[in-house]
C-alpha cells in the first residue's frame, strides 16, 4: 500500500506546488456532460476529442488494474498573465512564454514513479501530461485541488487557474485519499464569460471551440472566422480577468521563468523572422506547436 505522505513529499521535492491523491473510478457525470458537448458540435475542428471517449473518463481503461490517481500541479503565473496593454497586436498566452511544460512535468513525474517503484517493486504506473485522453481537470477536483470554473478550467484557491497539471496513474492503493473539493468559488462572478472577446463561453462551463481564439491560433483551424483581437498564440482573456488569478502570486519555480518578453517584439519584428531565427529564440517554447508561418498568418489576420 502506498504511503500518501511519501507521495506528497516526492511531489514537493520535485517542485510541484500542489499534489492530491484520488481513487480511480468512472467519472460518469463528466462523461455525460462531455457527450452532450460533442453532440452540440462544440469540438469544432478538434475532432480528435471524439476518439477514446470511453477511456477519457475512467483511468482504469488507460492503465490496467489502476487504483490510484496522483494529480500534481505547478503554478506558472508571470507578468504576461496579468494582461496586455490596449492595442497590443502580438499577444501570447502566458504559459507559452516559458519552456514547454510537457517535458519538464513529465521528467518530474517519471522520477516520482521511479522512486515509488523502488519502494514497491510490484507497482505499475504511467505518467500523463496532457498527451492522452484523461479527464485531468476533474481528477484534480477529485484529488481536492480545486473546482471547475465557469471558463471550464481548473481553479485552485492558492494559484487560480494559472496551473499546469500532470498525473500518475498507479496500480496500488494508497493508505489515504484526499477528499474531493466541495463546492466552487466563483459565486456570482461572471467576468470570464463577459470578457471572452468572441463569445466562445456560450454558458457556464460550456466552451465552443469554434469561437475560441486559442483554438483558432493553435489547433487545426475551424471553418468559422473570428477576430483574433491581437492574439497570435493562445488566449488568456478569460483568465487574466479572474479575481482568483488577480490575487494569485507570481510563480516561484525557475523552470517556468519566461524565456522571452512578449512585449519586446511588434508585428513588424515577427513578420521579419525567418525559421532559423525563430528556432533560436523560441525553439524551447510551446510556440513551436503552431510554428512561425502560422503565427505570422495570425498576425496578418488582424
Amino acid at each position: 500500500m502506498l504511503d500518501h505522505r511519501n507521495i506528497k513529499r516526492l511531489a514537493a521535492g520535485e517542485g510541484f506546488d500542489l499534489c492530491g491523491i484520488a481513487p480511480c473510478r468512472h467519472l460518469a457525470e463528466n462523461e455525460a456532460r462531455f457527450r452532450e458537448w460533442l453532440a452540440a458540435g462544440y469540438q469544432s475542428s478538434m475532432d480528435y476529442l471524439e476518439r477514446n471517449a470511453d477511456k477519457r473518463f475512467d483511468p482504469r481503461r488507460l492503465v490496467e488494474r489502476a487504483r490510484t490517481a496522483v494529480v500534481c500541479a505547478v503554478a506558472y503565473k508571470n507578468r504576461a498573465s496579468e494582461g496586455y496593454p490596449p492595442g497590443c497586436r502580438t499577444r501570447i498566452a502566458s504559459y507559452a512564454c516559458a519552456a514547454d511544460y510537457h517535458a519538464t512535468i513529465r521528467d518530474r513525474l517519471r522520477r516520482m514513479l521511479a522512486a515509488l517503484k523502488a519502494a514497491h517493486p510490484a507497482l505499475e504506473g504511467r505518467a500523463f501530461v496532457d498527451t492522452a485522453p484523461l479527464c485531468e481537470k476533474q481528477l484534480a477536483v477529485e484529488a481536492g485541488l480545486g473546482w471547475i470554473g465557469r471558463q471550464s478550467l481548473l481553479v485552485t484557491p492558492q494559484y487560480g487557474s494559472f496551473v499546469l497539471l500532470g498525473e500518475l496513474i498507479l496500480t496500488d492503493e494508497a493508505d489515504a485519499y484526499d477528499a474531493p473539493f466541495e463546492g466552487e468559488g466563483c459565486g456570482r462572478c461572471r467576468r470570464c464569460l463577459e470578457s471572452c472577446p468572441t463569445g466562445a463561453l456560450v454558458r457556464s462551463r460550456m466552451l465552443d471551440t469554434g469561437r475560441c481564439i486559442a483554438c483558432h491560433t493553435i489547433e487545426k483551424e475551424p471553418g468559422t472566422e473570428v477576430d483574433l483581437h491581437g492574439w497570435i498564440f493562445g488566449c488568456d482573456a478569460c483568465q487574466s480577468c479572474c479575481p482568483h488569478n488577480l490575487r494569485a502570486p507570481l510563480h516561484r519555480d525557475p523552470a517556468f521563468d519566461p524565456l522571452f518578453d512578449p512585449l519586446a517584439m511588434d508585428e513588424a519584428a515577427w513578420l521579419a523572422l525567418d525559421e532559423a531565427r525563430f528556432g533560436e529564440l523560441f525553439g524551447r517554447t510551446p510556440l513551436t506547436r503552431s510554428g512561425l508561418r502560422r503565427i505570422q498568418r495570425n498576425i496578418r489576420r488582424k
